[in-house]
């Protein structure tokens, strides 16, 4: 990894700048009460039945995979797809925004403002929208693209091919950073980029990172 030749940074989202596991049980717990409450489990059987598709969806490379999503899941759960939508996004999407900031890893402002410090831009590529999330965060990046805007999911290059169009850099000054190789590390690759994995173990075939406090970022950049 030669920071020298990268004009462009591409951050995932979800599980790269925060702790998805961390923030899904505190969204479990949400979920529970939720249930409790209301003495029903159809919006958690819903939600389980959105993500199990999104994942099938993005494997199968779908074109225009949001409306197929919401027919699909509306189809299997009994609901109408305007339901569906207005569920994802209020648990999906706008929830879990409060708990965002205590789920951030360490050190990610510091790294955002090295790389401008070095001339380099920065752009986030999401499977969900992501302009909520970064700013929850508290981060800032010079381009965003999220699947809906392109119309596939990654592994897909096609979101990251739009991100490198957007900032006008190659293949070869881009580096992805994300925290799965089968999503992630597949569309850079099919991109020609470089891919950082974040992993707290090393991934054969893959250059990957514990921390944004690895050297990598800290004494390489």
């Amino acid at each position: 990894m030669d920071w020298n030749t990268v004009r462009l940074a591409v951050f995932d989202v979800d599980g790269t700048l925060y702790n998805q596991r961390r923030l899904r049980l505190k969204m479990a717990g949400e979920l529970l009460l939720h249930a409790l409450c209301n003495r029903s489990l159809s919006t958690a059987r819903m939600l389980s039945a959105y993500r199990r598709l999104r994942e099938q969806l993005a494997d199968d490379e779908v074109q225009d995979f949001e409306q197929v999503l919401l027919t699909q899941t509306a189809d299997r759960c009994g609901l109408p797809p305007a339901t569906v939508a207005a569920l994802a996004a209020e648990w999906l999407e706008r929830r879990p925004l409060r708990h965002i900031p205590a789920c951030r890893y360490d050190g990610l402002p510091e790294l955002f403002q090295r790389l401008r410090a070095r001339g380099k831009r920065i752009a986030i590529l999401s499977d969900y929208p992501a302009q909520a999330k970064l700013q929850a965060a508290g981060l800032a990046a010079d381009i965003i693209v999220c699947a809906g805007d392109v119309g596939f999911l990654k592994p897909h290059p096609r979101g990251l091919q739009r991100a490198m169009a957007l900032a006008g850099a190659t293949p070869e000054a881009t580096v992805m950073i994300g925290d799965r190789p089968e999503r992630d590390g597949a569309a850079a690759r099919r991109s020609g980029v470089h891919a950082l994995i974040k992993s707290r173990r090393p991934l054969p075939g893959w250059q990957t990172f514990a921390t944004y406090r690895d050297p990598l970022f800290t004494v390489q950049l």
